[in-house]
């Protein structure tokens, strides 16, 4: 009697198979989960109001606004070139905060127009160093001198 009721609950547990595929995709939708809410925690950080009553995400906006009719054809045409390699789903995003950054810069100079002196400073002042690497490849490309730029990489 002993060894039939063995059998019988052996035969009743599910497989190894099932077991470890389970385990599997349970620390799969736990990484998941994880990468999801360190992005949904940075954009939420990006809202929160700062000292002076704005976020960060207002100042963008800001900057973007208020510099709107500075920008030339030329002076886009050259932003979307310097946010191609960006991977699609970030593009806009990337875009939005670096042309925030031109367009302060370009207002705080009193420009009259957005110049790629202004994308190249504010590409540098908006993106980590580590892209820095990035522009310089694209400069070159392009034949353009980055020497007047580099004390801006170094910071």
């Amino acid at each position: 009697m002993h060894s039939s009721l063995g059998t019988r609950l052996l035969s009743s547990m599910p497989s190894n198979i099932f077991m470890d595929s389970m385990i599997v995709w349970a620390v799969i939708m736990l990484i998941s989960m994880c990468i999801g809410g360190y992005f949904m925690i940075r954009k939420f950080l990006k809202v929160l109001p700062k000292n002076d009553g704005r976020s960060k995400l207002d100042w963008q906006n800001h900057w973007v606004e208020t510099s709107r009719h500075l920008w030339s054809d030329e002076s886009k045409e050259f932003l979307d070139k310097l946010v191609k390699p960006v991977p699609g789903p970030f593009r806009d995003i990337a875009k939005h905060s670096i042309a925030a950054e031109i367009g302060r810069i370009a207002l705080e100079e009193q420009a009259k127009e957005v110049t790629r002196d202004h994308c190249i400073k504010g590409y540098i002042s908006a993106t980590p160093k580590r892209d820095n690497k990035f522009l310089v490849a694209f400069l070159n490309k392009n034949q353009i001198d980055y020497k007047p730029y580099e004390h801006l990489m170094q910071k």
